[in-house]
């Protein structure tokens, strides 16, 4: 069991009179952690994915929830997504149901965020958890073998089930992408051509680290620009992939709107791609490198509250900066390199422009990057 970073987070907020939600993709534990939390407590568990209990839940009244919840003093709602009109069943519980305190997980915030944010305004605390952090991994194996574990992870990835199961990874990644990936997406988002998710997102994990050109995708895809964007809307909201913006002040020659695009795991975005050669036969490696780096900064930033805004920066003379973080006024370039021997450099044009402080990060000093103190 891999201790999260989330748990003494949520526990902190247990009894002070609003529901406690968790957010974040299929299978990376939120269910465990929550029932962790109400272990040897009398709750009563609802599970959106049982149709008996979507149709109960489906507009009930004040009495019939009171029938529902009974004299336990804890609720928890589980895939909430998957249970129509939620928003408004969960309003009544906290309104009238002052002394019971409501958990409630969900698995796409496309759903929940349109169904609970106007119902649930002021009554929940909200938090995201996505796959295995590095620095629960680490804390989890220890220092010495989660070096060893590196690029294993760049390939397979951090899903909770994947860790769990060495010698399964491709097994466990194929029925991720598969029931979770397209069949759920499909399910929420009402998505009537699946075969045009399944090719996007192809184009996109081939791209892994590159801007996102419109107009080739929709060429590629065949599909126009605005479906092209609705579905890297409901992929982003889905968990799959996760969209960097561009950094700009105000000099002529900078990129502006363009964005990048990652996913949040390593081994979903190569299950995609079918590719699990060794680092040593990719072509793919500094792709693989970012990906993991940026994820992992987000995980950090989403666990420990904080305020840095992420981007990239690039001028239309291809000057580049993989990484930009911005925060209380100050900004930060980062360099990702795998091979500790290359050499790096930000381009003057950045640095000086914006007095940034210039940081290198490659397989010998990643830590400072993926922890943040």
């Amino acid at each position: 069991m891999f201790a999260r970073s989330l748990t003494p987070i949520v526990r902190k907020k247990v009894g002070r009179g609003k529901a406690i939600m968790i957010i974040g993709p299929r299978q990376v534990g939120k269910t465990t952690l929550i029932k962790q939390e109400l272990e040897n407590l009398n709750y009563q568990f609802f599970d959106g994915d049982d149709p008996l209990i979507r149709n109960l839940l489906k507009e009930p009244n004040t009495e019939k929830l009171r029938q529902l919840i009974g004299s336990s003093k804890i609720v928890f709602v589980d895939e909430a997504q998957r249970i129509e009109g939620i928003g408004l069943t969960l309003k009544i519980i906290t309104d009238q149901f002052k002394d019971v305190q409501l958990w409630i997980s969900g698995s796409s915030s496309f759903t929940l965020s349109h169904e609970l944010n106007e119902p649930l305004t002021g009554r929940k605390w909200e938090y995201e958890m996505l796959p295995i952090s590095w620095e629960e991994f680490e804390n989890h194996v220890g220092f010495l073998q989660a070096e060893q574990q590196l690029e294993t992870r760049l390939l397979y990835g951090f899903y909770p089930d994947v860790l769990n199961n060495p010698g399964d990874e491709i097994e466990i990644l194929k029925n991720l992408v598969n029931n979770y990936l397209y069949r759920d997406l499909l399910s929420y988002a009402k998505i009537r051509k699946p075969r045009v998710l399944e090719l996007l997102v192809q184009s996109l994990a081939l791209q892994l680290g590159s801007e996102v050109n419109m107009n080739e995708l929709s060429q590629q895809v065949g599909v126009d620009k605005n479906t092209i964007k609705r579905y890297i809307e409901i992929l982003e909201k889905g968990y799959v992939i996760y969209q960097l913006g561009s950094f700009s002040g105000n000099l002529r020659n900078e990129i502006k709107k363009n964005k990048k695009i990652y996913f949040y795991d390593n081994g979903i975005r190569n299950m995609i791609v079918g590719n699990f050669n060794e680092l040593n036969l990719r072509k793919d490696i500094g792709g693989l490198w970012e990906n993991f780096l940026i994820a992992e900064r987000l995980k950090q930033h989403n666990y420990k509250m904080s305020l840095a805004r992420p981007y990239f920066w690039r001028t239309t003379q291809q000057q580049e900066v993989d990484y930009v973080e911005t925060d209380g006024g100050q900004v930060k370039g980062f360099e990702f390199k795998w091979n500790p021997k290359k050499k790096a450099k930000l381009p003057k044009t950045f640095t000086e422009k914006y007095k940034a402080e210039e940081v290198i990060i490659n397989r010998d000093n990643f830590r400072e990057f993926v922890i943040l103190k």
